[in-house]
């Protein structure tokens, strides 16, 4: 096996661990975040607004973690660094 294919098949293991674990994270992360804003929401239902205005928010913090790790696994697929030293292609 030729450093080139090493370099691709550790990057599509990589890849799919980076977007399994990135997806899972944040699912997880956004159903808790939604279980207890609706309970909160049960609780003090005066403070509807304040609390849906933080959920919304923190929501988007979680969201953010599941886009980084897709965009680092589409980095590691199509615009993997060490890609070309390991082809020997130069740039340019």
């Amino acid at each position: 096996m030729e450093g080139a294919d090493l370099i691709a098949m550790v990057s599509i293991i990589t890849a799919g661990l980076t977007i399994a674990i990135g997806s899972i994270g944040p699912a997880l992360g956004e159903a808790r975040a939604a279980a207890q804003a609706l309970e909160a929401l049960a609780r003090q239902p005066d403070e509807a607004n304040t609390i849906t205005r933080t959920l919304f928010v923190s929501l988007a913090m979680i969201e953010s973690t599941a886009i980084y790790c897709f965009v680092v696994s589409m980095i590691l697929i199509f615009a993997n660094p060490f890609w070309s030293p390991a082809q020997g292609v130069t740039g340019g």
